[in-house]
């Protein structure tokens, strides 16, 4: 009886320093144990990056707020050592600030030309340094600036929707957050499918034809939004024009264009847009303005129309704009206040996720923006 209590004994004390183990870290060894220890990455130009075993500060170039998200979505976000660019400096993005409040009072790395501030980059001695940016040779170029500078530098791509999945692996990889960036992509596919198993039922003659387009500079933007207006059940009237004229980002607009085009819903990056298409009378006889279905588009870590880890929620914001009474069901409010809990690790009210969905903070027409 003793042999057995004393064999049973020790199973127990077995399992207990495991579940510690797991607890501190999941067997992770930290880099303060040994502080001259390294790791290798691949980023996704291909290149071999030296970092840290453990990251404690991080610096975001190029598209910050986009980069943010990324470093949001699994976690690590008060470990940003970096401040907004000048142009993300107002109301707009007041929800950085909520997911990160550490990088309110923190510097600007970027000049007016986009090109970072390496002396001040130097001060912040960050462990990593992530850019990313469509313009590819350009950003190569400055992570290769950055690297002869002695700062670990990991690029990423996103050109296309999936490859928010590989950015988001990569900066899993980075930060030691691997679990987390898992359950990202798990979430993106997960609801793809289950956008996707509705959609797929709707007829096409009853899918809208949907422009997603910037009043201000009158362009359609991003090519990424021809897919989430086509998983989201709409047809992007942009699509085709795309492929025909090899324009895939910025497509120039004229009155012209868009009353050939006569969208039925037309979706914009704030609602400040929204006013301007309504008080326009040149756009009166489209479609989308007769019928008052201009909407801004929601905005949190950023537009959701654009490049952002948030891109699963603008699938389902789309989904149910799209199709109101067919996602009559689905809780947009809820789904929100879900995402940013488990992914942000923000804890976020009814009054807020209403606020983004409504298209996001105003501009403060007392800053520049």
């Amino acid at each position: 009886m003793k042999k057995k209590r004393f064999g049973l004994l020790l199973v127990m004390v077995f399992f207990l320093a495991l579940s510690v183990m797991f607890i501190a870290g999941c067997g992770k060894e930290k880099a303060a144990d040994m502080p001259d220890a390294t790791r290798k990455i691949v980023d996704m130009a291909g290149r071999e990056v030296t970092l840290p075993l453990e990251i404690n500060r991080i610096v975001t170039l190029g598209p910050v707020p986009v980069i943010n998200s990324l470093i949001f979505t699994v976690g690590e976000g008060d470990k940003i050592v970096n401040g907004l660019p000048e142009f993300a400096r107002n109301e707009r993005y007041k929800y950085q600030h909520k997911f990160a409040p550490n990088i309110t009072n923190q510097p600007m790395l970027q000049m007016s030309t986009g090109k970072p501030n390496v002396e001040e980059l130097l001060k912040l001695k960050p462990d990593v340094v992530f850019t990313m940016s469509t313009k590819k040779a350009w950003d190569e170029q400055t992570a290769k600036v950055l690297t002869e500078a002695g700062l670990s530098t990991v690029y990423l791509v996103w050109t296309n929707p999936e490859e928010v999945k590989q950015a988001i692996n990569l900066v899993g990889q980075a930060l030691n957050q691997e679990k987390c960036a898992r359950e990202y992509n798990k979430y993106f596919d997960d609801t793809v499918v289950r956008i996707n198993d509705v959609v797929k039922s709707i007829p096409r003659n009853e899918q809208p034809r949907v422009l997603h387009c910037n009043t201000q500079n009158m362009t359609a933007p991003h090519a990424i939004s021809d897919w989430w207006i086509k998983q989201a059940g709409g047809i992007s009237v942009t699509e085709d024009f795309r492929k025909e004229t090899h324009v895939a980002e910025n497509i120039e607009l004229s009155v012209e264009q868009l009353l050939k085009w006569n969208p039925q819903v037309i979706i914009v990056g704030s609602p400040e847009q929204v006013d301007s298409l309504f008080n326009d009378t040149r756009f009166k006889d489209i479609s989308a303005v007769k019928n008052r279905r201009v909407f801004a588009s929601p905005m949190g870590a950023q537009e959701w129309c654009y490049r952002t880890s948030e891109q699963p929620l603008m699938l389902l914001w789309a989904a149910k704009t799209f199709h109101p009474e067919v996602f009559k069901d689905l809780n947009l409010e809820e789904e929100l206040i879900q995402f940013y809990k488990h992914f942000f690790n923000y804890s976020m009210s009814v009054e807020e996720a209403q606020e983004i969905l409504g298209g996001g903070p105003k501009v403060d027409t007392g800053k520049k923006e």
